[in-house]
């Protein structure tokens, strides 16, 4: 049976990170009976990824679908879900996401109001015409602000210049986590059949041409290890069926390859049930062919002109990977080698439009520019998951050169919301990173919401030092705004660190005298090698210590006994501090087991060298 014999609707959920959205769907899925009543199934279904369960954000869009029964008509309806990413690191996905559907769900939280990545996904929605249903989640919050939040969010689309048929939006208070939803403000109970009705109310069903020949524009890929490539899409136009002829054409017309759809799948809850056949309006999977690829357009051998796919915003920022050449490479790794990483890159790059591979000359290194921090720190943290060993340089921005030759870099917009005791100290803290502030306002309860113009350069590292500023009450987010004049020299990290002469474990009497050099990264039996950072220096230059001396044994006794060590405990970093701590001769060592704080050039003569070098030019 066709997917597409009953009313369809395709709708988007767009929502900042920990609105919400993904536990929405959660119970979408168990009131239209997509859930057995006795199944078990984890919270967050659609977080499927083990890094997006441990981080509770979603990282890669996915589709799903409900079949819901309207109680007064009888009437079953096939809704097709696409859950996206929250995070404007990941917005990559987001854009070609909404060109599969006819309608979004804007959510957004009742008291935290919309956010800077609500506000880059609508306003890439509103742009396509698309019409927002408008639901304020958990409106059980103490501190909840239901009405504000709406006019806030009025305001947001007009500043987006959304037309008057998407300012006349329905607007649902709901809690998803308590799986009800109404038009009514104090509603505290209930079900989600009044966001169903909505749904199909006022999303239209899609006006495709189900006549004409087969088109589809691939939107995800993803790769099966028995089907091989599977690429996700809406059908635009026409109808498949399984074993057609079909070829895939690049956004320049140009056919990549023929083949045939060796299988169709539908989206059935989390599962992808196999397909005879799909119409026009339909969002399926389609594998059979090798090379095509996300924005390829794929289509019955008859059709030669593409369809437009969604311009993707430029990557921002870019790390160097390479090959681990550390005294302990290949210890606790699989995958060492450059031919291994660059395979692994090349994948991420196909599936992943908003990221970039270049190789450097000398073959072992590779330059991967990306959205954000986040989203290369994400694809780092996968990769030694999977065994994976690499040298990881400190980020850098992407520049351009405007039309009269000056030199430009990224910006963005940077939102926080911190204690009124605190604001003062994040005000001169990104003052001195060059941000301009352009908003500041009380936001209740004791906080100030500050907003700020700020180059992307002077915001590396920054997350974790206003973190420790804010006593980690404070909430940072961050969003692409554009390419703006290059702001000069911008401080970076002040202390310097202190670095390992010597290869071997480190022991605790050596430890013990570090202590009052600074913050130590080790402990004692750590293995370290000549050229490791093992702390942080307390003064600004950088500082060779030796920590593994051990205390001399000799024949003398003492009267009193020697004094137990007792060190504080080492400061261990993840690897997005790790990456944002490190200074332009460093890198950070990265293994199934470990991550670790060098200097890119071991031997210290070498070191000196190259310092003089620097200083020379």
């Amino acid at each position: 049976m066709s997917a597409a014999a009953q009313p369809l609707r395709n709708i988007a959920i767009i929502a900042h990170v920990d609105h919400g959205k993904t536990t929405l769907v959660d119970q979408l899925f168990r009131q239209s009976g997509t859930f057995r009543e006795n199944q078990r199934v984890e919270e967050r279904a659609m977080d499927s990824n083990d890094l997006e369960k441990e981080r509770g954000i979603t990282i890669l869009a996915k589709c799903t679908s409900v079949e819901w029964t309207n109680p007064k008509t009888g009437e079953t309806t096939r809704i097709n879900i696409v859950d996206t990413p929250g995070h404007a690191d990941f917005g990559g996905e987001v854009e070609r996401i909404l060109s599969m559907v006819d309608g979004v769900i804007l959510l957004v939280d009742s008291s935290e109001g919309a956010m800077p990545q609500t506000k880059f996904v609508t306003g890439k929605a509103l742009a396509l015409g698309l019409r927002p249903i408008v639901v304020v989640n958990k409106i059980d919050r103490p501190d909840g602000r239901a009405q504000e939040v709406l006019d806030e969010v009025f305001d947001l689309f007009v500043n987006l210049d959304a037309d008057d048929d998407q300012l006349e939006f329905p607007v649902l208070y709901a809690s998803g986590r308590n799986g009800y939803a109404s038009d009514d403000e104090s509603a505290r109970e209930g079900t989600l059949q009044p966001l169903f009705e909505t749904i199909v109310s006022h999303v239209p069903a899609p006006q495709l041409d189900a006549e004409g020949p087969f088109t589809f524009l691939a939107t995800l890929l993803d790769r099966d290890n028995f089907m091989g490539r599977v690429l996700t899409g809406r059908v635009q136009s026409g109808t498949i069926k399984v074993n057609q002829p079909i070829h895939a054409l690049d956004a320049d017309g140009k056919v990549i390859e023929t083949g045939r759809a060796s299988k169709l799948m539908s989206f059935q809850g989390l599962e992808r049930v196999p397909v005879e056949e799909a119409k026009a309006g339909d969002i399926i999977a389609i594998a059979g062919l090798e090379k095509a690829t996300v924005a390829n357009t794929i289509a019955d051998p008859s059709v030669s002109e593409p369809i437009a796919a969604q311009p993707i915003d430029p990557p921002t920022l870019s790390m160097r990977f390479s090959v681990n050449d550390s005294p302990f490479a290949g210890r606790e790794g699989s995958k060492v080698t450059s031919r291994m990483i660059r395979d692994r890159l090349e994948r991420e790059g196909e599936s992943n439009v908003a990221i970039r591979v270049t190789e450097s000359a000398d073959k072992d290194s590779f330059e991967v520019a990306g959205r954000g921090e986040l989203q290369l720190g994400v694809l780092i943290e996968t990769m030694r998951r999977e065994g994976f060993e690499l040298g990881i340089s400190r980020p850098r921005v992407l520049f351009q050169t405007d039309e009269n030759g000056q030199r430009t870099e990224p910006y963005e917009t940077v939102v926080i919301d911190v204690d009124d005791e605190y604001s003062g100290t994040v005000v001169d803290k990104m003052a001195m990173r060059k941000a301009e502030m352009t908003d500041m306002r009380p936001s209740g309860g004791g906080k100030t919401r500050i907003t700020f113009s700020a180059p992307s350069r002077g915001l590396i590292g920054y997350h974790g030092e206003f973190l420790s500023d804010t006593r980690g009450t404070g909430i940072m987010n961050r969003l692409f705004e554009k390419y703006g004049p290059h702001k000069g020299a911008i401080e970076g990290r002040q202390n310097g660190v202190l670095i390992s002469n010597g290869t071997g474990e480190a022991v605790g009497y050596a430890l013990n005298s570090l202590e009052d050099r600074g913050i130590l990264f080790v402990k004692p039996q750590d293995k370290i090698y000549e050229g490791m950072v093992i702390g942080e220096n307390a003064k600004p230059e950088d500082l060779e210590v030796n920590p593994m001396k051990s205390k001399q044994l000799t024949n003398f006794r003492s009267t009193g006994k020697d004094d137990a060590i007792r060190l504080t405990p080492p400061k261990i970093m993840t690897l997005e501090q790790a990456i944002a701590y490190i200074d332009d001769d460093e890198m950070v060592e990265v293994t199934p087991k470990s991550i670790r704080i060098r200097k890119a050039i071991l031997d210290p003569n070498e070191r000196k060298k190259a310092s003089r070098k620097k200083e020379a030019a």
